[in-house]
């Protein structure tokens, strides 16, 4: 049997993902999806960490407009990301998954804090370890949180699961005629703005020499083939192993 090509990743969720066909919230039938693609993955021997958005319940700065400031808004999306990694922790669960809920703000009642060490101990013994609250701080987004915790769980492989099959050089929803990079520097993707995760996330990948993996999380066995190696979605890279098309300014 073929082994993985990644002893440890951590995946990038969005809040909106789990909205399915619905207006917000969670989409049960989404839910178990997911489940199921990270339950194949880690019986396959991979440790698994999860950064989830919470973008599906609340946006924080998209909603200032109603006179909540910046900093309480961005306190109200990172209790939304603890809300999905709750849903997301119950449903892996009722699939017989063992795993631990680490959040950046204190409230040990539901969840554990995080602590790096205690974080990778759970990572060691085959737990999935999701990643609540952000970094904590207000001005920082989910991708952010996903990269630095990442690094921090010296992760071999950061994969960031959308509704897209991977990086283009425009939208492809808007533009039929977007092209696909099955590979891409870092350097180009801050060249030219292409907006696969924020400025800050994308730097900190950068400077790390940490790959990412971009690629449509809702298309079934999708996650699974990644870490055994297929050639799905794009990846970013520092450095790139094969030859990409041309970006067009």
């Amino acid at each position: 049997m073929a082994k993985p090509h990644y002893k440890r990743i951590l995946l990038k969720l969005s809040g909106e993902a789990l909205m399915g066909d619905k207006e917000y919230g969670i989409d049960d039938k989404v839910l178990k999806m997911y489940a199921g693609e990270i339950k194949q993955v880690q019986e396959a021997g991979v440790e698994v960490g999860i950064v989830i958005g919470g973008g599906n319940i609340y946006r924080g700065v998209e909603k200032s407009s109603d006179g909540i400031d910046k900093v309480t808004g961005d306190h109200m999306g990172m209790l939304a990301t603890v809300i999905n990694a709750l849903a997301l922790q119950s449903a892996l669960e009722h699939q017989g998954v063992f795993t631990r809920c680490l959040s950046a703000i204190t409230m040990e009642q539901i969840a554990e804090s995080f602590i790096r060490r205690r974080a990778i101990r759970h990572l060691e013994k085959g737990r999935i370890v999701i990643f609540a609250a952000g970094t904590g701080n207000p001005y920082f987004t989910t991708d952010t949180a996903a990269v630095l915790r990442a690094i921090e769980i010296e992760a071999d492989l950061i994969l960031k699961g959308t509704r897209v099959d991977g990086v283009y050089d425009s939208d492809p929803e808007k533009n039929a005629s977007a092209i696909r990079f099955p590979e891409i520097t870092y350097a180009d993707v801050l060249k030219n703005d292409l907006r696969v995760m924020d400025l800050t996330a994308i730097t900190l990948s950068k400077e790390n020499n940490l790959p990412l993996a971009v690629f449509n999380m809702n298309i079934p066995g999708n996650l699974k083939r990644i870490i055994m190696g297929d050639p799905v979605g794009s990846k970013v890279v520092t450095k790139l192993s094969i030859k990409a098309p041309e970006l067009h300014a």
